[in-house]
């Protein structure tokens, strides 16, 4: 269970990012969170590993609530895939970065690789395992970025952007993978297409608050709402109906 009760959240300029905002979002559950840039999307899931601190309300991951005391308790729980993934990776080799994870939690070296070989052989990026990641492709780059969060095998786990730069073959690879994830996933993105093809909920966040939360296709087909906020129907939907 993630729950957000009542968060805000202002920078140090006095810009209020977040401004009572509540979610529920259940154990095991895909939900896409959508809105205009500088909306707050980034700011509220950056609260989910402790990267910020309630300022005011809370948030709680499995029954953890965030704080300076907790964050690492918190961090062992959500995996947060970046949007640069080559944030994400800086070890001289791909293994390298797939084991730094599970051994800071403490998990024995043989155990880690062994979880390491599976993750990376079912993202059939193993081949790539003593390559410096500043050589993959951006694809290969996407998928050992989330090999170093599956492999610390976290309950929650939040995606920022992942179909930028992406071609159409691991566009879709990634739509499989997102779909076959058994944790509770966060996906945080303006391609709406790939919302569509991976969440059963999305909520539409606009100036700090909660401008819409419903399922999928109700909002995502609502022109209306998603022009209001500064979006535009997903393309399925804009070629249907100019065809």
């Amino acid at each position: 269970m993630v729950k957000f009760e009542n968060l805000s959240f202002t920078y140090p300029d006095g810009t209020q990012a977040l401004q009572e905002v509540s979610l529920d979002i259940p154990a095991g559950a895909s939900v896409g969170i959508i809105g205009a840039n500088g909306a707050g999307k980034s700011t509220l899931i950056n609260h989910l590993n402790a990267f910020h601190l309630p300022q005011s309300g809370r948030v709680i991951v499995n029954g953890i609530e965030s704080s300076k005391e907790n964050a690492e308790k918190l961090r062992r729980e959500v995996g947060l895939v970046f949007q640069n993934s080559e944030d994400q990776l800086f070890m001289p080799r791909v293994i390298d970065d797939v084991l730094f994870g599970p051994m800071n939690l403490g998990i024995d070296k043989d155990a880690a690789m062994r979880d390491a070989e599976q993750v990376m052989r079912e993202l059939d990026i193993w081949s790539l395992r003593l390559k410096p990641p500043f050589n993959l492709s951006q694809g290969q780059k996407r998928f050992a970025a989330f090999a170093t969060i599956l492999a610390m095998k976290p309950s929650v786990i939040v995606v920022d952007e992942p179909t930028s730069d992406l071609d159409p073959r691991n566009r879709r690879k990634l739509i499989h993978l997102i779909n076959s994830l058994k944790a509770t996933c966060i996906t945080v993105s303006h391609d709406l297409d790939f919302i569509w093809d991976t969440c059963g909920r999305v909520i539409v966040i606009s100036a700090g608050k909660v401008a819409a939360d419903g399922r999928t296709e109700e909002i995502l087909r609502d022109r209306t709402l998603l022009e209001s906020n500064g979006l535009e129907l997903p393309i399925r939907l804009q070629c249907h109906l100019t065809g």
